[in-house]
């Protein structure tokens, strides 16, 4: 007999997980279906434990910096990885309890639709089961992207699942992609002793982020000696011994590294391959995700689909908005905007940013004004030696409304939590000017420079403007 529930949901990451226990909330029978642990990608094998062995090699790091190198009180990363693994496994087992509590059912296996009403779920433990839904929300995911000649072995070459649970740092690493998940690893293994080579086919680090917010990474990566190879190509690997050869094709001819394990992070796509949707009809695009509305809806009536398997950007936030505005609109409450979707990259230093950038308010139309506090000129960064970096506002010259804010530098992912509230409200540069920011503090750049583009900062010298700007 077919078990009956209002809301199918397909997968357990933190877009299906979340839309499973607001749809609970909103009286209906949930049933979720993952083929792994509850929490997806994010919480076991990305977002969590990356940061987490991020924070654990920082603080090792910054002792060493601070003075601290008392060789009696090195860090111990098998033990470090294996809070890592204790921590992620609590957070899998409440989420599990809050879809529970919010009258939501979970089956662990793989799910694939027979019609737009009806899928089958082969479980884990080997047997199958006929789901009749109403309504169904497609939270898949994404996978990692190989490139040829390069397999994930998990022990040779490793993706960022396998990196994260190495139990002792690998003398010497290569990874190959110089984005974001490759550089956040790359640079915490630098911090532990390993000797890091990054390989990036394009002519620039992070490249999709504007060039003045990376050039401290920049900095940063070489003074932890991390050799970077941009406009360069993986081209093979090889065993030699108990070490591995990589050949790199790059502007000044070929090269040979040694290394012990190459990381691949060349991107990611989504998983929108064997779940049945040519079956019933869903659109998809030429990359493979599939096409909703602004509800989150597909091309079929009742399907819908949020996260990664929708498109870029793919972050865990994104997902989880995605899925409460699905949940909304299949309980049939008015639609909501989406809104802003920040990003942070937890390299050293961090890297934050919401809404436009000024080459893109320009591209909309905006006429703009613009404003940059170095960290170098806070106290607070002073005092706790982190002075790489700045804080760098965009807006509407016009009306002086911000378009875009963001951060780099020391707690960039914690101090654009300011800036996604006065972006989505539209804030003026006045309004957050005119708010006292505690002292000393990281937040106060954000004031500052607010003040710089007003025209009249008060902790650095500005450079003269043709049209100085007063409030």
């Amino acid at each position: 007999m077919a078990i009956k529930t209002d809301v199918l949901i397909i997968g357990g990451g933190p877009g299906g997980y979340v839309a499973a226990i607001k749809a609970g909330q909103l009286g209906k029978k949930v049933l979720l279906v993952d083929r792994d642990k509850l929490g997806g990608e994010c919480l076991n094998y990305g977002c969590i434990p990356s940061k987490a062995l991020i924070a654990a090699a920082g603080h090792a790091h910054k002792s060493k910096k601070a003075g601290c190198d008392d060789p009696q009180h090195q860090l111990d990363w098998s033990k470090v990885v294996a809070w890592k693994d204790q921590m992620v496994g609590g957070f899998v087992k409440n989420i599990g309890v809050l879809i529970k509590g919010n009258k939501g059912e979970h089956i662990s296996g793989s799910a694939q639709f027979t019609t737009s009403r009806t899928a089958v779920v082969t479980k884990t433990d080997g047997g199958a089961e006929t789901i009749d839904f109403t309504h169904a929300i497609i939270a898949t995911g994404s996978e990692i992207v190989s490139i040829p000649g390069f397999t994930i072995d998990g022990k040779d070459i490793l993706g960022s699942k396998e990196a994260l649970d190495l139990k002792t740092p690998p003398q010497a690493l290569v990874v190959v992609g110089g984005g974001v998940i490759g550089l956040e690893i790359g640079t915490f293994f630098a911090k532990l002793g390993t000797t890091v080579t990054v390989v990036e086919f394009t002519d620039s680090l992070l490249p999709v982020i504007e060039k003045d917010m990376v050039l401290p990474v920049s900095r940063n990566l070489a003074k932890l000696g991390v050799e970077v190879l941009l406009s360069s190509k993986a081209k093979s690997w090889a065993k030699k011994g108990k070490r591995l050869e990589l050949a790199v094709e790059t502007p000044e001819g070929a090269k040979k590294i040694v290394c012990d394990k190459i990381l691949l992070a060349v991107g990611r796509a989504p998983r929108s391959q064997g779940l049945g949707l040519e079956k019933i009809g869903v659109e998809l695009d030429k990359r493979g995700h599939i096409v909703v509305d602004t509800e989150m809806l597909s091309s079929v009536d009742g399907i819908y689909a949020i996260g990664d398997v929708v498109g870029q950007p793919y972050l865990a936030h994104k997902a989880s908005r995605e899925g409460i505005l699905a949940a909304q609109s299949l309980a049939g409450l008015p639609l909501e905007n989406r809104g802003q979707v920040p990003w942070a990259v937890f390299t050293d230093p961090e890297i934050s940013w919401v809404g436009m950038t000024d080459a893109e308010a320009k591209a909309a139309g905006f006429s703009t004004i613009t404003g940059k506090f170095p960290f170098a000129a806070s106290g607070r960064a002073m005092a706790v030696r982190e002075t790489d970096g700045f804080c760098k506002v965009v807006a509407d010259k016009a009306t002086h409304r911000l378009l875009g804010a963001g951060f780099v530098g020391a707690n960039a992912s914690d101090l654009v939590g300011e800036a996604c509230l006065a972006v989505s409200v539209g804030v003026t540069l006045e309004q957050v000017a005119q708010t006292i920011h505690p002292h000393p503090t990281l937040t106060e750049t954000f004031a500052e420079a607010c003040e710089v583009a007003l025209g009249h900062p008060v902790h650095m010298l500005q450079v003269k403007r043709e049209a100085p700007v007063f409030s």
